[in-house]
């Protein structure tokens, strides 16, 4: 069976690589080898004597260590898969885990693969809707109503891709408990943790609440390290662990070990990476907020709580894709629009949590400010 097309990813290929200014990237700002490196004393001394050889297909059981501690609770070593990037995690877990005769539900918008994968091997799935006017809170009551018998999986991502919605420390507990009451996996994609713009939004990890809890992690986002192609999955089911291995030896196999060693040094100094990278967040999410302030008749915009991510509404009449095909030929800054995420016409993904957002801003400014001055 063909799977169809990632939109998000076709997309972002025409452009991301020739554009000049990237407005919407999820990821925050990078890091080089060297700065990493200096994190640590004696670090690129041991990576030169590094011998290039195969890795532990689960990962290399000190990265692992360090995976487990940022998990927290009484997830181990052995709790965690290390895999080529956070969308093998994703890709190998829904095989391992959903099958014909499956129902999953699945938080709405998502990134594609958190629902397509899931359809691609037989599952049926049900879209939980967010709600803009709540700020883009979903709500209880309609999973709730959504839940079959047969209803196997509930998968969520938070912080939240692309409305930069977080859910609330109570709100998240008592997903776990109907997750609990209906014995259904709760997957929880949270590339985006480490995110928040204060540190006491963070949630521990699902897998860390929750027996049959799922978490995602990956040094892309949050981290700023997209390059090392390193995410994980981790959860307290030992027998899902096995499936989801046996499941790898027919992708990757087994992980980088430049990217390993690398994500092991960040991961050991994840404070100063997090403290910087929020610190950008929280300046760049101001500037953003007056951007929107001085275009309203452009845009409305719910404050995202957590994440470099926000899903403004667009209100010129041509539509979110149209005015972002557009931008593009005109100025050289790529948006993404809601079309990317199969969420309508109406909403465009706006990223902040690299240091040059500013150059875009400003040339998306300037492309209003004309579009102002002749009536559009």
């Amino acid at each position: 069976m063909d799977i169809p097309p990632f939109a998000l990813e076709r997309y972002f290929g025409k452009y991301e690589f020739s554009a000049p200014h990237m407005l919407s990237a999820a990821d925050c700002e990078t890091w080089t080898p060297g700065e990493i490196f200096a994190m640590e004393e004696g670090s690129l001394d041991a990576f030169c004597s590094m011998r290039l050889m195969y890795t532990e297909s689960q990962g290399d059981p000190a990265l692992r260590e360090e995976i487990a501690a940022i998990t927290g609770g009484s997830i181990g070593a052995e709790d965690c898969i290390v895999f080529a990037g956070a969308e093998e995690g994703i890709f190998i877990t829904m095989h391992a885990l959903l099958g014909p005769g499956d129902h999953a539900v699945v938080l709405f918008p998502a990134y594609q693969s958190l629902f397509e994968v899931a359809r691609h091997v037989g599952a049926d799935v049900s879209f939980w809707q967010m709600h803009e006017e709540d700020g883009w809170r979903p709500r209880m009551d309609e999973l709730r109503a959504l839940i079959r018998p047969e209803t196997k999986c509930i998968i969520v991502n938070s912080p939240h891709n692309p409305t930069g919605f977080h859910f609330p420390a109570a709100e998240m507990a008592e997903l776990i408990a109907i997750a609990e009451e209906h014995d259904c996996w709760l997957f929880c994609d949270e590339v985006y943790r480490f995110g928040e713009y204060d540190p006491s939004a963070r949630l521990p990890a699902v897998a860390s609440r929750y027996a049959k809890g799922i978490s995602v992690g990956v040094m892309s986002k949050s981290f700023g390290l997209a390059g090392l192609r390193l995410g994980w999955v981790a959860t307290q089911d030992t027998e899902l662990i096995s499936r989801i291995l046996a499941w790898k030896d027919y992708t990757t196999i087994c992980t980088s070990a430049p990217a390993e060693y690398l994500s092991g040094i960040a991961l050991r100094h994840a404070d100063s990476i997090i403290e910087r990278n929020r610190t950008i967040l929280n300046e760049n999410r101001a500037l953003l907020e007056d951007f929107f302030d001085r275009h309203a008749d452009f845009f409305t915009c719910q404050a995202p709580v957590a994440g470099p991510v926000c899903f403004p509404r667009y209100l010129g009449e041509e539509g979110a894709e149209a005015f972002c095909d557009t931008l593009i030929r005109e100025t050289g800054v790529i948006l993404l629009p809601s079309t990317a995420f199969g969420a309508g016409d109406a909403h465009i993904r706006f990223g902040f949590g690299r240091r040059d957002m500013m150059p875009a801003l400003g040339a998306l400014e300037e492309y209003l400010t004309a579009m102002e001055r002749n009536g559009v």
